[in-house]
C-alpha cells in the first residue's frame, strides 16, 4: 500500500504494471482557465501545481524517468506576456518545489535548445541540474524549448559534421549512432506517452524517442489530471500487446 497526495486515502498498487520511462504532454492549461473564466496564466499556474502531484505519484509507482512536456519550441509564437508568464512561472516553480522534489529523491534534467532560452533561464537549468545529480529515485526529464523535429536537426547537424571531418563515413550512420546524438541519449525511450486534454497528436514531442511508444489519451484537462487517471493509464498500458512490428506471443503459437 502506498499514500498519494491525500493522506487520509490509500490506494493498492499491487499488480499494476508500470513503465520505466513516460512521457507526458501537460495540455489543457488555457482550456481549463476558461472554463472558470480565469485568466490563462491562472490554468498555467494550476499545471505547475499538477505536475508536483505527478512527480510523486509516479516516484511512488515506481515510474524512473517522466519527461514532461513543458514549452515547446512552437509557443514562442504565443502572446509575448503569455511567454513571459511562463518563463518566470517556470523560475518561480523550481525556487518553490525543489526542497519537495528533494525529499521525493527526484533529479531534474532538461532537454530542448536551452541555449537558446534567456540567460537567468539557462542558470536555473543548469543549478537545477548541478544541485539535483545525487538524488536516485527519478528523474524528471523537462522539455523546455524543446521540438523533436529541431532535436533531429541537431543530431543530423552533429553526424554531418562528423562525417566532414572525416571522422566516420555515411555508412558508417546507424539508427544507434542517431540515437546516441539526440538531446539525452541515456534516457530509455517513452514505453507510454500520455497526453491530457483529448487531443489526439504527438505536437512534436519525442518524435524519434517515441517510434514505439504506446499512446494513451484523457480527456482530463492538465490541471485536473491526477491519480485516479494516472492509475487507469497504467492499467490499460499493462494491458496493451507491445509487439514491436512482430507478432504477439498468441500469434507465435497459432492461438490469434
Amino acid at each position: 500500500m502506498a499514500v498519494f497526495g491525500n493522506k487520509n486515502k490509500t490506494y493498492d498498487l499491487t499488480g499494476i504494471k508500470v513503465p520505466v520511462s513516460l512521457g507526458v504532454i501537460m495540455d489543457g492549461n488555457g482550456r481549463w482557465a476558461k472554463k472558470r473564466l480565469l485568466p490563462r496564466s491562472a490554468g498555467h499556474r494550476a499545471g505547475a501545481e499538477n505536475l508536483k502531484e505527478l512527480c510523486r505519484n509516479c516516484g511512488n509507482y515506481g515510474v524512473k524517468y517522466l519527461t514532461v512536456y513543458a514549452f515547446s519550441t512552437e509557443n514562442w509564437s504565443r502572446p509575448e506576456d503569455e511567454v513571459h508568464q511562463l518563463m518566470e512561472l517556470f523560475v518561480e516553480f523550481f525556487a518553490k518545489y525543489d526542497p519537495e522534489l528533494e525529499e521525493e529523491g527526484i533529479r531534474v534534467r532538461f532537454t530542448g535548445d536551452i541555449a537558446s532560452l534567456p540567460e537567468h533561464i539557462q542558470k536555473v537549468c543548469k543549478e537545477g541540474e548541478e544541485r539535483s545529480m545525487h538524488r536516485q529515485k527519478m528523474q524528471l526529464i523537462v522539455a523546455f524549448n524543446y521540438g523533436g523535429r529541431r532535436e533531429l536537426e541537431n543530431a543530423t547537424k552533429l553526424i554531418a559534421t562528423k562525417v566532414k571531418n572525416g571522422e566516420i563515413n555515411p555508412e558508417d550512420i546507424t539508427e544507434k549512432m542517431i540515437s546516441d546524438h539526440m538531446y539525452l541519449p541515456d534516457v530509455p525511450d517513452p514505453e507510454l506517452i500520455i497526453r491530457p486534454s483529448g487531443e489526439m497528436r504527438l505536437s512534436n514531442f519525442l518524435l524519434w524517442e517515441s517510434a514505439y511508444s504506446e499512446l494513451w489519451v484523457s480527456e482530463t484537462l492538465w490541471p485536473d489530471f491526477g491519480y485516479d487517471e494516472l492509475t487507469q493509464a497504467f492499467r490499460d498500458f499493462a494491458n496493451r500487446d507491445r509487439r514491436f512490428g512482430g507478432l504477439s506471443a498468441k500469434e507465435k503459437e497459432g492461438k490469434a
